[in-house]
């Protein structure tokens, strides 16, 4: 009975309806308890090394520059935390990495005390703008930092301080990306964020997404709100909410202005960016969702558009020319099946109509860029708001296409009030007021611009914040310096291939894929050179990467919305190969970070996932598809949805398939995609399926993890099945509240496994009945992907904010159950090669080159452990360490003690041991023993 009732109590539990936003106190909860696993951790020690990249650098949010002293600055990154500089951006160091997360929106500083306000959680509203917990505030240069208040606001816009009042603070809060909730809009404290007032607060749906005051006068502020509504299926970035509002007493109270000015109103208007020159000079930048008016072609076109196809009938399309019809066919891309012939015979019988000619090259992101919206326009008022003008007379065409969400900064040269620099895929300025511009985007500065600094002092001296990083200029534009010290990329995604010295290849978000070798340092020495260690693949928003384990030239990748490649990296060619519907067809449905999956039965084969699965016998050439629509059928909207999310396939059985849909559903197939079955009614519904993994230690089982973050429910749900996906069991319960992106399964070790989520890396050692947080040299920021190279033991993480992270995870495979019982456990310890050099610089200004070993060993209790190291029954060294319960690493110098010099030389007479040129004796080779009272291990000096 108690059997059955605890089953009956796990089916409930997974069955609860998903979808509701997580409770901010759910949240501070998380916090605490990653705060106390954090201490209690046995893995708490086990070191991380950031293997970068640095080259691409990651979005920023927000620059703050001391207005004293100019070559000192912080940079807020969307996903990747706060960064120092004061030697003008040559290093900088990260202040933020102490903190509950890395997801910023904003920065302020108070330059005369250091102390630091961050708003965390992106002001952009893109499908990885992560929310986040309120805000933070150092009082010590970001030594330390306090929680103080608006943990549900999620997503923070602006922060303002009182020049003259330091602990007088305005914030904008945008609010939730994907719920409704309350805490949104102007927040206003005065004792320094002990208490805060909301001062303006439209509705549920409408946040502050901009605010600015007068320069000369912080009582005079102007705030722009924003009606957004975002789901997993479509962006609504307009309403007739969103306008620009006015205080005249620093943000306590405020009035709607623009209305009847000039200024757009109704259901057309979108996000609006503010740059104050004085109290009553504004511009503001509106991202126009009011369709352009259609435009009529003066002249007659013999080019066929999928326009004209919309309308057309059957006996119209046959009578178009062959060389007409076939010029629309190869320009849109149609496969070389369909030529005019073929086409048109198609017509007569019945089995396409004219209009499935325009479809077959419509999606969902095709349907995006399509719209023909007004964009981005500039406005000016010089009457404090009473009334607007646009600046410009023509279009400010491809400064944001169709997704203004995404960009919405503008600048104000506080030395001229017709110097103006507008800021989206490219960055553009205007001299005159906004009449015209001109781009100052260059060949070494990304596309999408995000902050941007401008000198009061000195006219050209920019900063700007872009998706590749920070650029600097001194020439307003003409010329750029790449700033891109720290390690802040975002990674979707990490792949490492089978090569002794192997190669780790890595998507990121809107800078492509890139590889290098796993050992790739991260220095400067690169500008020497003139060869970075890593090299970009592939452009656009970097995807999936599986290489061919026979030929690591063999490279499947590509970019967004399921746009694959396979690339011979040796001859330097590479082949489109994303499968193609039929004719007739409602095309196929393509995940943003479209699956795709590289047999290990036979590495000619390979799947990729629409919103069917697909399968190539012959390396992409050809396709079948294997499957009917694995989704809940799609939902309209401007963003692909109803498509998979994950595919994998047991490596015991060719043909035993598992594909997992970003509308909660999981499908088993256990014959090739001859059939499936749906294996996810009792889990919660409507979820991303962020991973299937078939296990490669029993046939029967099979993990999945589901994500919430789409409906602001950041639930860890965490499933794994021994019979096939039939009955499932919760692994997820003892984790802190973040969304679940990826679990993985060891190389050798059945229990051990690593999940990652939006907030930290966790790893179990027991199947996932508890959990250990890594935290060493890890801060809390977004894991997307990991990957374990079996042959050199090493875990590779992808996080989206922070690079590539590396950890040697050789010693977690063996803390099997019997050694969590021991009292102490070495494991084993790395060979090292004996080396002249030890000792010794070669130069007087440099260090001499010390060696180290690590010897990796487990305590059951937090104590000291005594370690001895010896030469056969000669005992060389010996160290003590302060250990914690777990894991722990003591670091040997590989020297002789004295006593065991003493000891080697009388035991050796004729040895001739001499001290290396630093005075220190270093051990002979041979093979030494390292114990400790209850267990030993071995390691060799060759």
């Amino acid at each position: 009975m108690k059997s059955i009732f605890q089953f009956l109590v796990l089916i409930f539990s997974i069955t609860l309806a998903a979808q509701d936003p997580t409770d901010s106190k759910v949240t501070q909860q998380a916090i605490e308890q990653r705060g106390a696993m954090k201490q209690a951790s046995l893995v708490k020690n086990l070191a991380f090394t950031s293997i970068g990249p640095t080259v691409m650098s990651g979005r920023v949010a927000d620059v703050a520059v001391n207005p004293n002293n100019v070559t000192e600055f912080y940079v807020g990154y969307a996903s990747g935390g706060l960064w120092y500089t004061n030697n003008n951006g040559t290093s900088f160091t990260p202040v933020l990495d102490s903190a509950p997360t890395q997801n910023i929106g904003d920065i302020a500083v108070d330059w005369s005390t250091g102390t630091i306000w961050v708003g965390t959680g992106e002001k952009n509203s893109s499908r990885s703008s992560y929310a986040g917990i309120g805000i933070l505030k150092s009082t010590d240069s970001g030594e330390t930092w306090d929680h103080v208040g608006l943990s549900d606001a999620h997503h923070i816009s602006r922060i303002l301080i009182n020049p003259n009042n330091a602990e007088e603070v305005i914030v904008g809060v945008i609010g939730h990306l994907y719920s409704s909730n309350s805490e949104r809009g102007i927040f206003k404290t005065v004792d320094g964020g002990k208490t805060w007032v909301k001062s303006l607060f439209i509705n549920n749906e409408t946040g502050i997404i901009d605010v600015a005051f007068a320069p000369e006068n912080f009582n005079i502020m102007y705030a722009a709100s924003w009606e957004r509504a975002r789901k997993a299926w479509n962006f609504d970035g307009d309403g007739k909410h969103s306008a620009i509002y006015k205080s005249t007493d620093a943000g306590s109270s405020w009035v709607k202005i623009g209305v009847k000015s000039g200024f757009p109103v109704g259901n057309g208007v979108g996000r609006i960016g503010l740059a104050v020159y004085n109290e009553d000079t504004v511009y503001a930048l509106h991202d126009s969702q009011f369709r352009r008016p259609k435009e009529i072609d003066k002249k007659q076109s013999n080019v066929l558009t999928k326009e004209d196809f919309k309308t057309m009938s059957a006996t119209d399309l046959l009578e178009i020319a062959d060389k007409k019809l076939n010029t629309y066919l190869k320009d849109n891309g149609f496969q070389e099946k369909y030529r005019a012939e073929n086409v048109k015979q198609m017509v007569r019988v019945g089995a396409v109509k004219p209009i499935d000619l325009a479809k077959y090259l419509e999606d969902a992101n095709s349907m995006l860029f399509d719209t023909q919206v007004i964009g981005a326009e500039v406005f000016k008022t010089t009457d404090g708001g009473a009334s607007w003008k646009k600046t410009h007379a023509h279009f400010l065409d491809g400064v944001y296409s169709s997704y203004g969400y995404y960009f919405g900064e503008i600048r104000v040269d506080p030395r001229d009030e017709n110097g103006i620099y507008v800021l989206g895929v490219p960055i553009i300025k205007s001299k005159d007021g906004g009449a015209s511009f001109t781009s100052i985007s260059k060949e070494n500065v990304h596309s999408d611009h995000q902050a941007l600094w401008v000198n009061p002092k000195k006219p050209g001296h920019l900063l700007s914040g872009n998706d590749g990083g920070l650029n600097l200029s001194y020439d307003d534009g003409q010329n750029w310096i790449k700033l891109n010290d720290p390690a802040v990329g975002q990674f979707y995604s990490v792949y490492a291939d089978n090569q002794k010295n192997y190669k780790v290849y890595g998507g990121l978000q809107d800078n492509g894929v890139w590889v290098a070798d796993n050992d790739a340092k991260m220095n400067k020495g690169w500008q020497q050179s003139g060869q970075n260690p890593y090299e970009s693949i592939m452009g656009g928003d970097g995807m999936q990467v599986q290489v061919d384990d026979r030929n690591p030239n063999i490279v499947y990748t590509g970019y967004q919305f399921g746009n694959y490649y396979r690339i011979d990296r040796a001859e330097g060619t590479r082949e489109y190969i994303q499968p193609k519907h039929i004719l007739g067809e409602n095309p196929y449905r393509f995940n943003w970070q479209t699956p795709i999956h590289l047999s290990k039965h036979n590495q000619d084969i390979l799947y990729l996932g629409g919103n069917k699965v697909h399968r190539s016998l012959n390396r992409g050439n050809d396709w079948e598809t294997i499957s009917g629509d694995l989704t809940t059928g799609g939902k309209k909207g401007n963003v692909a949805y109803g498509t998979l999310t994950s595919i994998s396939e047991s490596p015991f059985q060719f043909g035993l398939l598992y594909a997992g849909s970003d509308d909660g559903y999981i499908h088993v197939s256990k014959n090739g995609g001859g059939t499936w079955t749906r294996i996810s009614d009792a889990l919660p519904e409507n979820l991303w399926v962020s991973r299937v993994v078939a296990s490669k230690f029993k046939k029967e089982r099979v993990y999945a993890t589901l994500n919430g973050y789409r409906f602001d429910d950041f639930t860890p749900y965490i499933y794994v099945s021994e019979d096939y996906g039939q009955t499932w069991r919760n692994l997820g319960n003892a984790l802190p509240a973040a969304a679940v992106n990826v679990l993985k399964e060891d190389s050798e070790n059945e229990n051990l496994l690593f999940v990652g989520t939006d907030s930290g890396l966790y790893t179990s050692l027991n199947l996932g009945n508890s959990w250990e947080l890594f935290s060493n040299n890890f801060p809390n920021v977004a894991v997307h992907d990991l990957v374990i190279q079996p042959k050199a033991k090493e875990l590779i993480v992808a996080t989206h904010g922070r690079s590539l992270y590396k950890a040697n995870i050789a010693p977690l495979q063996k803390m099997t159950k019997s050694v969590l019982l021991t009292s102490t456990h070495v494991f084993a310890i790395a060979a090292v090669r004996k080396n002249s050099s030890w000792g010794r610089s070669w130069s007087p200004w440099r260090k001499a080159s010390t060696p180290e070993i690590k010897i990796p060993f487990y305590s059951k209790t937090d104590t000291k452990v005594a370690i001895g190291i010896y030469l056969g029954d000669l005992k060389v060294n010996a160290i003590s360490i302060a250990a914690n319960s777990g894991f722990n690493e003591a670091i040997f110098d590989v020297s002789f003690s004295e006593k065991g010099k003493k000891a080697f030389e009388k035991a050796n007479k004729k040895s001739d041991l001499k001290a290396a040129k630093n005075g220190v004796f270093y051990l002979v080779k041979g093979k030494y023993t390292v114990k400790t009272s209850f267990s030993e291990s071995e390691f060799e000096i060759k």
